[in-house]
């Protein structure tokens, strides 16, 4: 595993073990502040690790297929970062 890849599990275990926090912080009935704090904590983490994981797929899969000269490949790849493109701004 490459030290791009080890830096988005690591963010994605993080939003992992603060997902965990905050739902035992609302099972406690912890403060309304504190849990939207922690969540929020969480979207930055798993906004980190898209970001990454576009880069590599940028850096790698869509590059790749930007060299080629099949037209269909091209056009798929960029589809594909269009739509999850779409549902990033969602």
């Amino acid at each position: 595993m490459d030290k791009k890849s080890e830096k988005t599990l690591i963010n994605f275990k993080k939003a992992k073990s603060h997902i965990e926090k905050i739902i035992k912080m609302i099972e406690d009935g912890d403060y309304c502040i504190d849990i939207m704090q922690q969540n929020l904590a969480v979207i930055g983490l798993l906004k980190s690790a898209h970001h990454m994981l576009m880069e590599g797929h940028l850096n790698t899969c869509f590059k790749n297929a930007m060299k080629t000269n099949n037209e269909t490949r091209k056009q798929k790849m960029v589809a594909e970062i269009l739509k999850v493109s779409k549902l990033a701004n969602k």
